[in-house]
């Protein structure tokens, strides 16, 4: 799994400034797990920087999805959470209840390989999502 980092250098690089609120979005994201909603976001980074409004919150995201440093994910709602767009990742969600389990193994770097050769694609990460019900669910 990819841990979001370094956000504040590769947007300094892309020319981007570095205002208070945009460091408490980037604080925020460096330092908490990861699935966070804008909501999330929002009221963590207002404990950093007080003035930090639901617009900067959208519009920082907005820049660093466009940056691919991270990337939009919906899991089991309509709610958009962010993950680090770098490496791997994966979750199994339960349909049910809406547990997500997060997992680091990940088997799938032969099809990597053998999708990449055989489409001539170079794949830079990815998202493995498997939904079912959980020990929990499946015991009621």
């Amino acid at each position: 799994m990819s841990k979001i980092e370094n956000l504040a250098q590769h947007l300094k690089r892309a020319g981007f400034k570095m205002t208070p609120a945009r460091l408490a979005v980037i604080e925020v994201l460096e330092n908490q797990p990861e699935h966070l909603s804008h909501t999330q976001i929002l009221e963590a980074g207002q404990k950093i920087y007080p003035k930090l409004s639901r617009a900067t919150v959208y519009r920082t995201m907005d820049l660093l999805v466009e940056l691919k440093l991270v990337r939009p994910l919906y899991l089991n709602d309509p709610t958009q959470r962010f993950v680090s767009a770098a490496g791997g990742h994966h979750h199994l969600v339960c349909t049910n209840c809406s547990t997500i389990i997060e997992f680091d193994s990940c088997t799938v770097d032969q099809m990597v390989q053998e999708l990449a050769q055989a489409h001539g694609f170079q794949i830079r990460n990815h998202l493995l999502e498997f939904q079912g019900l959980c020990r929990r669910c499946r015991k009621n």
